[in-house]
This record gives C-alpha cells, structure tokens and sequence, in this order.
C-alpha cells in the first residue's frame, strides 16, 4: 500500500510544480532559482519527443513505449508484492513509477513533458529536466543498489552453507 502513496505522491508533486511553471509567463524564464546560489536555473521548456528531443515525429510511439513500460513496471511491483522483502528493489520501482507516470501524464494530456531546471555544473547546464526524472534516475539506481546487494547477500549465504 505504501508503495501506491509513494508513487501518486511523487507524480503529483511533479505534476503540481509542472503546473505552477506553465502558469508563468514565458519571459520570466529561464532565471535562477533564489535558494540554491546559482547551483539551479529555472526553465520552461516543451519536450514532444523522449530526451534531447528523440522522436518527437512519433508521438504515438512517445505516448505508446513509456504506457508499456510502466504497465511492465507495474505487474512486476504487483509480482513482488507477493513477497516479503525486496524493499529496495520495491521502493525503486516505485520511484521510477511516480516519475514515469507524471511524464506519461504530460505526453498524452498535453502533447509534451514540462521540464523546467538545469542542474549549472559541466555539460548538465545543457540538460533541462523535471522532478519526474530525477525520480526515474534516483528510482533506477536504488533498484540496481538493492539488486547488487541482494546478490552479494546470496553469495555470501551459500559460501556459509558450505
């Protein structure tokens, strides 16, 4: 159950902020977000296609491939429900759920993903995102953390065993 929290949460946080960003005038952007010392830039930017703009001719495909992704997600999150532990593996999935889904939301409601900061450091200046992505990116590295560990945990039980 709380993974379902987890996940609605994080896309409606997204999605609200989205919200806010859209409901500004265009020439206010892009400016630094006051707080975060010149770290953060504010952006409004419209995304039609996957990052850097990849497919945005197919947006059927851009709307179809994350809607089966995320079914795919779901049904696994579902599978390991029926099990206990695998918390991280869970809590993973369901980070990259919440920013997955936000951005699908933008794609079929709006016909493009709002994303609106870059991070001011290297090539990052180059990248504007969304929370929804940085919940993708932090989702999929908790996974493969708890995947990794899970197998060190294994390996090391059947050394034991011997």
């Amino acid at each position: 159950m709380i993974y379902g929290w987890i996940i609605g949460g994080l896309a409606a946080l997204d999605l609200g902020v989205k919200s806010v960003v859209e409901g500004q005038e265009d020439d206010t952007f892009p400016r630094e977000l006051p707080s975060a010392k010149g770290f953060i830039k504010l952006h409004k930017n419209h995304n039609s296609g996957f990052p850097f703009g990849f497919m945005k001719e197919r947006p059927e495909l851009v709307k179809g491939i994350p809607l089966m992704v995320i079914s795919a997600m779901a049904g696994a999150l579902a599978a390991m429900m029926q099990d206990k532990g695998k918390t991280g593996e869970k809590l993973g999935l369901s980070l990259v759920m919440g920013g997955a889904l936000s951005n699908l939301y933008d794609r079929v409601v709006r016909g493009y993903v709002v994303d609106y900061f870059t991070i001011e450091w290297k090539s990052l200046k180059k990248v504007v995102f969304n929370l929804g992505d940085m919940f993708v990116f932090l989702g999929s590295a908790v996974f493969v953390l708890a995947q990794a560990v899970g197998s060190l945990e294994d390996a090391g039980v059947k050394k034991k065993k011997k």
